[in-house]
């Protein structure tokens, strides 16, 4: 087993014990600290995810976002192994993809270009203050947003939410590893350098 699938495991393992009151204050407590961020207040378009696994729960975040009038989207596989972004709101008709995660039922010509949103909230695994993230292992995020390793413009903004256990000192990042902007943990928001 590698280093970073020790690491997977560890902290699956650890995401796992947490009891549903805890993940509940978790969220919540992200989302508010989340939504008092310039990014958030500036931001007209925002991405989340639909947590598995015991990943934090960005649904508090995007109903916030709602609710403060953002437009929402939801990612979903694309044949070319990365993501595309459909529009999402609580409610509306989803799939299941291969992974078993639920996807908008949404047509091809309603896919919003990832360049043109302004917020993406992450899952990960593991995070550390220089914005390396460790997912599942897949390269999803990696390779919708590998052109953010070539063009100077970082948009949109990439975002992890976490809980506070999953940081560590650091983590060794791969050529193709597209950094976050910063992540929110219950206990604050961390702006990665």
């Amino acid at each position: 087993m590698t280093d970073r699938n020790r690491l997977r495991h560890e902290i699956r393992r650890r995401r796992a014990a947490l009891t549903a009151a805890q993940r509940e204050r978790a969220a919540r407590h992200v989302a508010a600290r989340l939504t008092a961020t310039a990014w958030f207040r500036r931001a007209r378009h925002v991405a989340g995810y639909l947590a598995v696994s015991g990943e934090l729960d960005a649904l508090p975040a995007l109903t916030a976002a709602r609710v403060a009038g953002k437009r929402l989207y939801l990612p979903a596989l694309a044949t070319h192994g990365g993501l595309w972004f459909h529009p999402w709101r609580p409610g509306m008709p989803m799939r299941g993809n291969r992974f078993g995660i639920d996807e908008p039922l949404a047509t091809p010509r309603r896919r919003k270009d990832p360049r043109a949103l302004d917020i993406v909230l992450t899952p990960l695994v593991a995070f550390d203050r220089h914005g390396h993230r460790l997912g599942m292992g897949g390269g999803f995020y990696d390779r919708t947003f590998a052109y953010q390793l070539c063009v100077p413009v970082r948009r949109p903004i990439l975002i992890g939410l976490a809980y506070d256990f999953q940081e560590v000192e650091s983590l060794a990042a791969e050529s193709w590893d597209v950094p976050l902007a910063a992540v929110v943990t219950p206990r604050g928001v961390y702006r990665c350098t």
